[in-house]
């Protein structure tokens, strides 16, 4: 559905991409993680015709970027990591704009936009005005708008990003109800434990550069299953352990204070690149 080969992106002497391949499939919710700077939103200013490439290839669902570009465009939509609704229309108004960008029929629109209002437990709030809503609220109608012209691929830029644990959980659960109709989902995220949760298999970027692609499990596996967190001369160290039995025989042939937990998606990520996502 999403197929990437070799692209680049140089901007004078800055490498933001570097020859990076990726293949994500139909109906997948692929994440795409790296600390600030890694190349994210450069890959997905690429990736919707936002921003061009410098050298490679990309086609959604078939379609060249560069070359069918108008096809490729239609074939995602696109939630970015600003709220850019348009502030003094209401709900209904600025999911409208966006089908009548698409050349979408009046009815079809209109039909559309109520079963996406309902989609997103919005409808009761479709005449409220963008700037009356909450922040959570804002997301969930950038989500409904990006699907107003019934796109094959999401591509989500840090969806969730200022909301509140419980809000970011609605969130997810929207964004897994999405990928239940087959479309596919292409995401970038800070919230580590986002992608943990959400998505089928992950890329880790860094400085421009793809350093693995797999499944959370696969990726955290490599590691053991449970970890040790201690401060050594101000620095923290992690250990990390098979069995739950290694890991408390070790704490208790230790005269130290430590952290007791389970290994995550973060700590395979800082194995690779030494590097937190954020």
């Amino acid at each position: 559905m999403i197929r990437i080969e070799n692209l680049s992106k140089y901007y004078k002497e800055i490498h933001a991409l570097n020859n990076i391949s990726l293949h994500v499939t139909p109906g997948e919710l692929f994440a795409y993680l790296g600390p600030n700077g890694a190349g994210k939103t450069t890959t997905i200013r690429i990736l919707t015709g936002l921003t061009k490439h410098s050298s490679g290839n990309v086609y959604l669902n078939g379609f060249n970027i560069k070359k069918e570009s108008l096809d490729a465009k239609r074939q995602c939509g696109l939630v970015p990591q600003s709220i850019n609704l348009d502030q003094e229309l209401t709900v209904y108004e600025n999911l409208d704009i966006h089908g009548r960008l698409f050349h979408m029929p009046a009815r079809k629109r209109a039909e559309k936009i109520q079963e996406l209002l309902n989609y997103v437990d919005l409808a009761d709030r479709q005449k409220s005005l963008a700037k009356q809503l909450s922040g959570g609220m804002k997301r969930r109608v950038m989500i409904a708008r990006s699907m107003v012209h019934s796109p094959t691929i999401l591509f989500l830029d840090e969806p969730t990003v200022g909301l509140d644990a419980a809000i970011r959980r609605k969130i997810w659960a929207l964004i897994k109800k999405i990928q239940q109709t087959g479309t596919t989902i292409f995401l970038t995220t800070h919230y580590i434990e986002e992608a943990e949760f959400l998505a089928n298999r992950v890329a880790f970027l860094d400085e421009g550069n793809i350093v693995a692609v797999d499944t959370p499990q696969n990726l955290m596996d490599t590691l053991g299953a449970w970890a040790i967190d201690r401060v050594m001369d101000s620095e923290m160290e992690t250990l990390y352990f098979e069995t739950r039995e290694d890991a408390k025989a070790y704490i208790d042939s230790q005269h130290e204070s430590f952290t007791f937990r389970r290994v995550n998606l973060e700590d395979a990520f800082l194995a690779l690149t030494g590097k937190k996502v954020k």
